[in-house]
């Protein structure tokens, strides 16, 4: 396997993209060996660039290549059962729903710029709508684990998804939105949750870019 993602802004170094993060914690949750090419414009593979536009993340299987996050997932989540990582379509249709519209409410209010405006605090409470409801979802009596489908208990796809773009949120919150938001005090179950996936080693193991790398790639928006 081979997934080209994203690079840093030496060009050569993990950028961060949470998508390709994403598929990374699959793939380190399902023990699978693959080279990783982080690719500019200029070094990405012509094939890549005339069949699938250059899109990114990509990831080619033997003669097989996909280029959409969730679709990436969803194939190796099949052909790679061990560990399970889908739960049941309900469960995870209730889970969907409560994360459902976080991230482009997170990316708005990141990328506005100036900090404090009428437009900024607007997208902030946008945002802030959207912890709201995690933090309700989260704190439901039936949960007996730490993770978002059915009663927490199994870790899926979504925390494999969720947990790229709660870090760039942690990141962006402190170093470009001035500290905005307060999560750990107002929103203590999404904090909970946000610890609990990154102390997981498939997150752990694939977070190659620091901080920097991330408040690089969101003030390119500016």
């Amino acid at each position: 396997m081979t997934l080209y993602v994203k690079p840093a802004e030496d060009g050569k170094s993990v950028g961060d993209c949470p998508f390709a993060h994403f598929v990374r914690m699959v793939l380190a949750e399902k023990g699978l060996e693959y080279e990783l090419v982080p690719s500019t414009q200029d070094t990405k593979p012509q094939w890549l660039i005339e069949d699938y536009g250059g899109k990114m993340p990509a990831l080619r299987h033997r003669k097989e290549c996909y280029v959409d996050s969730e679709v990436i997932a969803q194939y190796l989540d099949f052909f790679f059962k061990e560990p399970e990582l889908s739960g049941s379509s309900a469960d995870t249709t209730k889970a969907t729903e409560a994360v459902d519209g976080f991230f482009p409410a997170m990316a708005k209010f990141v990328k506005h710029n100036p900090n404090g405006d009428d437009e900024d605090k607007e997208k902030q409470a946008a945002l802030e709508e959207k912890l709201s409801a995690l933090e309700t979802f989260l704190s439901t009596d039936t949960r007996s684990g730490p993770y978002l489908v059915g009663n927490g208990e199994q870790f899926t796809l979504l925390d494999c998804s969720m947990a790229p773009k709660l870090y760039a949120m942690d990141v962006c919150l402190k170093q470009i939105k001035e500290s905005a938001i307060d999560v750990h005090s107002n929103y203590p179950k999404v904090r909970k949750y946000m610890d609990d996936l990154f102390e997981r080693p498939s997150f752990a193991s694939t977070v190659e870019y620091g901080p920097e790398t991330v408040v690089w790639g969101w003030k390119s928006y500016h």
